[in-house]
């Protein structure tokens, strides 16, 4: 004869403590376990410049920087993350100014209707840091996982490859 065991008891608001530096500045929060860090950057700290998009990491709208790397935030569970640096859209430019992949998005004409832009920006910026991406060929593959539903990708190939070959000063 089989006994049953008694499911355990659900741990409610088993929030986490999570240390992080967003955009230069330090933070430390209380954090479900299940929220993204997408999430967290748009609905806690409302910046919303990271875009959710497909929130299936199929698109890159959600690109940001982790520790100058690229990542996909709707994929990443922001208690992952714990003592990271990320950067989103919001902390790439210098007081004052624009970051040079900025200028280059304006000059190029490399956004329509702007919604992939934040993405692409933090994803090209990451693939300059990396520095595999010495052709345009091997810029336009790196970028595969950015989508332009607007048909701007031409020119944010351009924009890309002027910032890599020192048109516009990072």
């Amino acid at each position: 004869m089989q006994t049953q065991t008694p499911n355990p008891p659900l741990i409610r608001n088993n929030a986490k403590q999570l240390r992080l530096k967003i955009n230069g500045i330090p933070y430390s929060l209380m954090v479900k376990p299940w929220v993204t860090l997408l999430d967290l950057l748009r609905e806690e700290l409302d910046l919303t410049g990271t875009k959710k998009g497909c929130d299936h990491g199929q698109c890159g709208a959600c690109t940001v920087l982790c520790d100058d790397k690229r990542i996909l935030s709707c994929l990443t569970l922001a208690v992952m993350r714990d003592g990271a640096e990320i950067t989103t859209i919001e902390g790439i430019a210098p007081e004052n100014g624009l970051h040079p992949l900025q200028t280059a998005f304006i000059e190029h004409d490399a956004f329509q209707c702007g919604y992939c832009t934040p993405g692409q920006i933090c994803s090209a910026i990451g693939l300059l840091k990396e520095g595999k991406a010495n052709t345009e060929a091997e810029v336009k593959d790196l970028m595969s996982g950015n989508l332009c539903r607007c048909g701007a990708n031409p020119n944010i190939i351009a924009a890309i490859m002027e910032v890599k070959n020192g048109g516009s000063h990072e």
